[in-house]
């Protein structure tokens, strides 16, 4: 039998189980797994400048095609539980990522040694499973069950500490006898699918509400198909979006508080029947639940059987990966059709897109400073169906997700419910690292854009090329916005004069020289019709230089997006809709008037 040390080990188990990517800090503790890496070869690695920075880019990574596993690692003590955020954002939109982190040696444990921190108990709330392994024997069992519950399930994340001393014990472990641990996922049976479709066909305005385990479980085709089969509207979640492109036939447009649009709200009222897959009826989306569920049926489908019921009791709920379950419908409704049996819907689906052509907002604004609507337009026009967007929390994702067009699955790469500051930047280069020669393109407001800003060396030192669009208005918009409720105004403005950079007024920071200092590329536009020549420049010098390039666009300072505190019915547009087809120029259909 081979014998190699257990941190050897480590590394050949996670070539064989398709790692060829990591991000991440060396540091003393995990030094002895980055001698293994070195040696073993096989797997590129990114140093981070912030090791949360680490943990961010293996969640873009893994977000970016079906079947990534991001692998971020760092050392003990405080890079652990700076990658803790990252641990929770993937855990809460169910990315499967592998955090590695050094220890203090098994006898120092408990003893206050130098950064010895209990990081699994730490990270247990945020993860499927975090385990500090304390004989060396157990490393490939521990890495191998890793591997099987990230991807088992519900996906999600998984935390392995490993002891200095641990990772240099030799062990026998053979890597040609190695396999990976069969993937268990639940799946529907014929006669919960039959029941489901049953409720589907006694109903006359039904819709799909698809989330985004439609998109972990690479079943969309599947979902346009069976929507297209029966006719039925689909509705996106945020974390769904892209499932089917947002001009087709059947997109009936995003619901929700913040991110939706005026058409997706009200085709969603007047359904009577609700099928939902792969979604977790997340509280943005839903509102007010006696408004969501009043007069309409709910089948609910979900790989995690404590989902169902957990917000509301639908009155079918279905434990099943959301891949097999539309397998079985796409059979069930082709036996359907070939019988006669299944209804036509196309006047119901019409009206949804008579909806989408009516119920828009405003974008098209010749104001200076720019209103960020137009930012937006400008953006449909630069960046095609191509294109990944990146972006995180803020008014900028939220007016981003009402106005920006998507057509395909995982591009839109949205960090759904934890929504950190500072996700964005990160989150791009792993994005960019899986997709290098893709249109990769980032949303950042100025204080997401802030957060984590020193990551843009990473993407200069290790030529990762993106266009990052930066709406700055020098506010704590979103904050700025909720505290209006309060009738406060209240530590949520960035605004100073910067005496390095008397030219930008009040606006601060001086986030081109900050980016140029940073070996990336920055420009900044202040006047609406440079956004596209700014959007046009951005995307050949990050073909140039292979770098970051950053679009500043200085916002006027206070905008209100359209968002609502209630229920769906009660959105409050706070700033123009569309009344004529040159308010909306780039809307997925030709604006028409009521």
């Amino acid at each position: 039998m081979p014998r190699m040390t257990a941190a050897r080990a480590a590394v050949e188990i996670l070539k064989l189980e398709g790692v060829t990517n990591a991000f991440g800090v060396p540091g003393a503790a995990i030094n002895p797994f980055y001698a293994a890496l070195k040696a073993g070869g096989g797997i590129d690695h990114t140093l981070a400048r912030h090791v949360e920075g680490a943990s961010h880019m293996a969640e873009g990574y893994t977000r970016s095609r079906a079947g990534n596993i991001g692998v971020c690692i760092g050392t003990s003590g405080p890079a652990g539980t700076d990658m803790i955020t990252g641990l929770y954002s993937a855990i809460a939109d169910s990315v499967p990522i592998l955090c590695i982190t050094g220890q203090a040696p098994v006898a120092k444990l408990h003893k206050e040694d130098f950064q010895a921190v209990d990081i699994a108990s730490i990270a247990k709330p945020v993860t499927k499973a975090a385990t500090t392994v304390l004989e060396a024997a157990q490393v490939p069992g521990v890495f191998q069950q890793a591997f099987h519950l990230m991807r088992s399930g519900r996906p999600g994340p998984v935390l392995i500490d490993l002891p200095i001393d641990v990772q240099l014990t030799e062990i026998e472990f053979d890597p040609e006898t190695y396999q990976p641990l069969p993937v268990y996922k639940p799946a529907a049976s014929r006669a919960q699918i039959e029941k489901a479709i049953g409720l589907l066909l006694a109903s006359e305005r039904p819709v799909i509400v698809a989330g985004g385990g439609i998109i972990n479980a690479d079943a969309c085709e599947l979902l346009v198909e069976f929507a297209e089969l029966t006719g039925t509207p689909v509705i996106p979640t945020l974390m769904g979006w892209g499932v089917l492109a947002d001009d087709h036939e059947l997109n009936a447009g995003m619901v929700g508080l913040q991110t939706s649009h005026r058409y997706g709200n009200a085709n969603f009222l007047e359904s009577d029947f609700v099928l939902g897959i792969g979604n977790r009826w997340a509280n943005r989306h839903t509102g007010d639940l006696a408004v969501y569920t009043k007069g309409r049926t709910f089948v609910h489908v979900d790989i995690e059987p404590t989902q169902l019921g957990r917000i509301f009791a639908p009155d079918l709920g279905i434990a099943s990966d959301a891949k097999a379950a539309l397998e079985l419908f796409v059979e069930v409704a082709k036996e359907l059709k070939a019988a006669g049996r299944l209804p036509d819907r196309s006047a119901w689906a019409a009206s949804t897109q008579e909806r989408k052509a009516r119920l828009q907002r405003r974008t098209h604004f010749d104001n200076v400073p720019l209103k960020p609507q137009r930012v937006y337009e400008e953006m449909n026009r630069a960046f095609g169906p191509e294109t990944r967007y990146v972006t995180t929390i803020g008014l900028s994702q939220i007016a981003g997700a009402q106005m920006l067009h998507v057509y395909k699955p995982r591009h839109w790469i949205n960090c759904g419910q934890a929504g950190p500051l500072g996700w964005t930047i990160p989150a791009a280069l792993g994005v960019a690292t899986a997709d290098p020669e893709g249109q990769v393109v980032a949303l950042s407001g100025d204080y997401d854009f802030q957060f984590m800003l020193e990551e843009l060396a990473v993407g200069a030192q290790h030529n990762i090329p993106y266009v990052h669009v930066l709406v700055n208005n020098s506010y704590l918009g979103l904050i700025r916005q909720a505290q209006r409720n309060l009738d406060i105004n209240f530590q949520v403005n960035l605004e100073f004069e910067n005496i390095n950079s008397p030219e930008l007024g009040i606006y601060g920071v001086d986030h081109v020289k900050v980016v140029e200092g940073l070996g990336c590329k920055a420009i900044r536009v202040t006047e609406p019709d440079q956004l596209l020549p700014a959007f046009e420049e951005a995307k050949k010098l990050a073909a140039e230089f292979r770098v970051p390039v950053v679009v500043e666009a200085i916002l006027e300072r206070v905008t209100n997006i359209s968002m609502g505190a209630a229920g769906i019915d009660a959105i409050n547009e706070w700033e123009d809709i569309a009344t004529e087809p040159g308010h909306a120029p780039t809307s997925i259909r030709p604006f028409v008037a009521s």
